[in-house]
């Protein structure tokens, strides 16, 4: 994760601290970094990542069989699919409304998407692995959703930082990394919410978001020329399966219980 949100400094010059948003098919992180290896996170998912669920929900609706996405991955289907698709013809509930902190979830949403599907089917009477005339619809659906409530969370902890003072509330900086940072319409969503909070966004390639190697690598050199973490011997080092990422401050922002105002500017997509 300290890798992950690191290396825009490999393609921009970033100065600490900033903001970092973390979406991928694995996590999904809200934290500030504050130095090389000085992290505060801010809320995590209490469940599933948005990449994972995103995938899910393009099997469940067998996305490798229609004719437009055979070769795509199931997010990627998803964002190509709800191009042409309205949203507004189904209603999926954002998750966590009522929790005033930066945590997500995405299982929740999941299983009230497969329910909706598996309605359509019947309602079509088509058999599970068939695909269903709305499909872009439940598609376009789904990104929403998923999109409001990566928004919703992002600016509590924009409004956080800037309350709290860990963040300047003139040049801020957000940093969006992951491989469902690569999904334009989520993209836009935090440009417009950057925008109306006088937060500069900045992504990684998409290259670089999904290369283990040269992330890790860049966190190397990172540490290495702030002579951080560098040893020369492994005696007495300590191996954990998970590490965590920097302070937990989540516990703040709940407790700071932030209410997240309508955006006229995001009416497009929070309404």
């Amino acid at each position: 994760m300290e890798a992950h949100a690191l290396t825009i400094r490999l393609t921009h010059h970033v100065e600490f601290p900033f903001l970092v948003l973390l979406l991928s098919g694995g996590h999904c992180i809200l934290a500030v970094a504050q130095g090389v290896a000085d992290f505060l996170l801010l809320g995590q998912s209490i469940d599933i990542a948005p990449g994972d669920m995103l995938d899910k929900v393009a099997r469940r609706l067998s996305l490798r069989k229609h004719p437009e996405c055979r070769s795509m991955a199931g997010g990627k289907a998803i964002e190509h699919l709800a191009q042409t698709g309205s949203w507004q013809e189904h209603t999926f509930r954002v998750p966590m409304q009522q929790y005033r902190n930066c945590d997500f979830s995405f299982s929740g949403l999941q299983n009230l998407v497969n329910k909706a599907i598996t309605q359509k089917e019947k309602e079509e009477g088509i058999q599970e692995g068939d695909i269903l005339s709305c499909v872009k619809d439940i598609a376009a659906a789904v990104q929403h959703t998923v999109a409001v409530h990566i928004l919703q969370r992002t600016y509590r902890a924009m409004l956080f930082c800037i309350k709290n003072g860990i963040l300047s509330s003139k040049n801020a900086t957000l940093v969006v990394s992951g491989g469902v940072a690569s999904n334009q319409y989520i993209r836009k969503g935090l440009q417009t919410l950057a925008d109306a909070n006088d937060f500069a966004l900045l992504c990684p390639p998409p290259r670089l978001c999904t290369d283990n190697g040269i992330m890790i690598a860049w966190n190397g050199i990172e540490r290495l020329r702030a002579g951080l973490g560098v040893l020369h011997s492994t005696d007495g080092i300590r191996y954990e399966p998970k590490a965590p990422l920097g302070i937990d401050i989540s516990k703040r922002v709940e407790e700071d219980s932030i209410k997240v105002p309508k955006l006229k500017k995001l009416q497009w997509l929070a309404s």
